[in-house]
């Protein structure tokens, strides 16, 4: 399946996010977080700067709900133009359901974990969807301290998915940078949201290429 890098816009100037998604065109997705300052204190940007933002690339849409209600206000987000949606599974009432129409509405279905919530129960519905996020951050903030803690259920993650023979991707979100990318795809980790290291870097997309080409040496047997 790759490796894929997913830059947050978060840590971008949202100022000028045209401009910014345009120094990242190596990147595999565009990472949108969604924030309704109720699922986590901080507010950010919906569907209407979504469909705006459409506009001016070419990249794919990788959307993060962290909002309450997703099962309201998710469909919404793939009728923008998302190419991926993801909710988070402690918000969500009817998950299956939900991603079931987010995939019948043409976009990609991801299930987000919060850093505490373990895998496990959801191991059954993993045929739904086509990503699972496990968060290496308390969802809200960008910037903060990768949780090392997180690093097993990534491992037990990459076991359930790999036991059922299926291709869903598994996606690590929160402190990732060229000092933790290699540990999550040694873990197991396929796809990486990475927002400060991109954005913050002299150039965004040489470290795009480099989380990448750090995140292949690391999962190359050896």
């Amino acid at each position: 399946m790759g490796f894929q890098i997913t830059p947050s816009i978060l840590n971008a100037d949202l100022s000028l996010l045209a401009h910014e998604v345009g120094r990242i065109p190596s990147s595999d997705w565009v990472h949108v977080d969604v924030m309704d300052g109720h699922f986590v204190p901080n507010l950010t940007v919906g569907a209407p700067v979504i469909e705006s933002l459409r506009r001016h690339t070419k990249l794919p849409i990788d959307a993060h709900l962290m909002i309450e209600e997703p099962d309201r206000w998710a469909p919404e987000y793939a009728e923008a133009g998302c190419g991926s949606v993801t909710f988070h599974a402690e918000a969500a009432h009817a998950p299956v359901r939900l991603a079931r129409e987010l995939r019948a509405k043409g976009a990609r279905a991801g299930m987000a974990l919060k850093p505490a919530t373990p895998v496990e129960p959801f191991g059954d519905m993993l045929g739904e969807l086509d990503m699972l996020l496990l968060m290496t951050v308390e969802p809200g903030f960008g910037g903060q301290e990768f949780l090392d803690i997180v690093l097993p259920k990534i491992r037990r993650a990459r076991s359930l998915i790999s036991a059922a023979g299926l291709e869903v991707r598994l996606q690590v979100d929160g402190g990732v940078s060229p000092d933790t990318i290699e540990r999550c795809a040694e873990a197991g980790a396929d796809t990486f949201v990475a927002g400060s290291a991109v954005f913050g870097a002299d150039d965004p997309d040489a470290m795009v290429k480099q989380l990448r080409d750090q995140a292949a040496r690391a999962a190359t047997p050896r």
